[in-house]
């Protein structure tokens, strides 16, 4: 039931969040209702009110008249030779006055009490009172106030004992002087069965009245929230069609009020982002055909002057000093040429939609192999010892080897360049569903904001740093969409002078890569350990747990020469 209750809460919560319309229906109700209950209460309380001072005046008004007949009873009743067979009959004819006055008003019972604290008298008459008053439900308050009031009427509120529990009451109190015999005390109880009766119908009807209130005023909040919200959802719908694409999507409009207005200026809005989009469309594609063309257009003098500068290299050791220092700078401009001309091609065709994988069984630890020792000596220059990881073992993934390989090129020249000099780890590993390949340095870092724009066309962290590997500043940009390309992902971790780490996670064949088998930030308190040379060589390309290497820094430089 706890669950029930909580899920109801839930969904209504929930709907209200979502829906205006239910927030304003919600909203009417809740200010109805509280403005039904301070209404109906203050009647509620006013009527009841009302009725119990009606009841009570005519409750007065008939003690007054019973005090008046009572006594004019006694009067003619009694004289001054009063015997006690005579009392005896007093008695008898002021009981039977009683009842005739009782019976001919709406006093249901009654009582005559002889006042307490009188002198004694020769003759005395018994108290009388009918069968059904209690006579503890009298106050000595009012006993009291009736005594003394002499010809003032009090009356008190009571609760009177019926078979069905109880009903609300009311007793007046006033003094009958017996002539010989003292004063008496006449109560008459009058019950107010009827009109609690009358105030319980009302109360009923004013609730009845109240909910049929709420529910109306729920039904026309519902319509006019529908009047008003209808136009702003069908602006929501429209607004995410358009940004699913769909540019030709319009509100209709309807009228001259303010819902229309807010449909033509929509319109209007959409008109001119679609013009824009239009033109930003057309705009991208003719400088995506402008980057193609240009750099297809470049190959054919850049093969020229390429070769052209290869025979200067080739002769560079006849030159002089100088000359042969020019041919060298030519030679290495002309190859950054030739790659940032085979970056822009391959951004075109990304940005065309036209990038294709060739897929093939490899093996990834194989292939990190190989890149590691393509760029041992420039690693060697800096002085940086790679080091290869492999706590899986040896295992095949469906990649295009070729984005493979260069994303790892873009990863180690990376490293090596802002590596300073120390070790750089590189981990392959995978799981049932995801490889993963990672480049670890422990080198300068970067900051938060370095991080975020990590991956940008053209940005450097540092442009004025020196740089052995070369780069175009494409390099990670290329390697992000070479990774999305395979349906993976690469992020990056880095910390201000505790170094980076890359990581590339690839999907296995037929599964969907959702978490990475190596961590993002790497656990520099649990040193890594390589497998032996031959271990990593003579691995079959299989998972298996005879394959599985044992985590530990290489210490030597012949744990790195494969």
């Amino acid at each position: 039931m706890a669950w029930r209750r909580r899920t109801l809460w839930e969904w209504a919560t929930g709907l209200l969040r979502r829906s205006m319309g239910a927030r304003v229906v919600a909203a009417s109700m809740l200010l109805s209702t509280l403005a039904l209950v301070i209404v109906l209460g203050y009647m509620s309380a006013s009527v009841g009110q009302n009725l119990f001072e009606t009841r009570r005046d005519d409750a007065l008004v008939e003690a007054v008249q019973a005090r008046g007949q009572m006594q004019q009873v006694f009067n003619e009743a009694v004289t001054e030779n009063l015997t006690s067979g005579e009392l005896d009959a007093l008695q008898d004819t002021a009981l039977g006055a009683i009842s005739d006055i009782i019976s001919s008003r709406s006093t249901t019972e009654y009582a005559m009490l002889r006042t307490e604290g009188q002198s004694e008298t020769l003759l005395t008459m018994n108290d009388v009172q009918s069968q059904a008053f209690d006579a503890d439900l009298l106050s000595q308050e009012l006993r009291s106030a009736v005594a003394e009031g002499a010809d003032t009427p009090f009356y008190q509120s009571v609760r009177i004992a019926t078979t069905s529990g109880g009903q609300p009451g009311l007793v007046v109190g006033t003094t009958v002087d017996v002539p010989l015999t003292g004063q008496y005390e006449l109560y008459l109880m009058t019950s107010l069965e009827s009109t609690q009766e009358t105030l319980d119908f009302m109360h009923l009807t004013m609730v009845l009245a109240g909910l049929a209130l709420i529910a109306l005023i729920a039904l026309i909040s519902y319509l006019v929230a529908r009047l008003v919200v209808g136009p702003v959802q069908v602006a929501a719908e429209s607004s995410a069609r358009i940004a699913a694409g769909e540019l030709d999507v319009r509100m209709p409009v309807r009228g001259e009020d303010e819902m229309a207005k807010l449909g033509s200026s929509f319109n209007r809005m959409a008109d001119s982002i679609s013009r824009q989009i239009n033109e930003l469309a057309t705009l991208s594609t003719v400088q995506q055909r402008f980057v193609s063309d240009v750099s297809h257009e470049l190959r054919t003098p850049l093969t020229t002057i390429r070769l052209a500068g290869d025979v200067l290299h080739d002769r560079r050791a006849s030159f002089d000093p100088v000359s042969a220092r020019t041919v060298e700078l030519l030679s290495t401009q002309i190859q950054r040429f030739e790659q940032l001309l085979a970056d822009l091609l391959e951004l075109s065709r990304f940005d065309a939609g036209a990038a294709q994988l060739e897929i093939e069984p490899t093996n990834l630890v194989r292939l990190a192999e190989a890149e590691i020792e393509a760029v041992q000596p420039l690693a060697a220059e800096r002085g940086s010892e790679l080091r290869l990881v492999a706590p899986g073992g040896h295992f095949e993934a469906e990649v295009d080897p070729r984005r493979i390989r260069r994303i790892l090129q873009n990863l180690l020249g990376n490293a090596i360049d802002h590596g300073e000099g120390k070790p750089i780890a590189v981990i392959v590993d995978s799981s049932t569903d995801a490889a993963a390949i990672a480049v670890r340095d422990h080198g300068v870092g970067m900051t938060e904001i370095e991080m975020s724009r990590v991956f940008d066309r053209f940005w450097r962290a540092d442009p004025s740093r020196q740089r052995r590997t070369g780069g175009t500043g494409l390099g990670l940009s290329i390697s992000r969409d070479d990774a999305a390309l395979h349906g993976g992902w690469i992020d990056v971790w880095s910390k201000p002078g505790a170094g980076t780490q890359f990581r590339l996670t690839l999907p296995r064949a037929g599964a969907r890569a959702v978490a990475s088998p190596i961590e993002l930030e790497p656990d520099d308190t649990r040193p890594l350990q390589l497998a032996p040379p031959d271990a990593v060589q003579l691995a079959e390309p299989e998972l298996h747990p005879d394959a599985l290497v044992d985590p530990m820094i290489a210490t030597s430089s012949e744990e790195v020469d494969r």
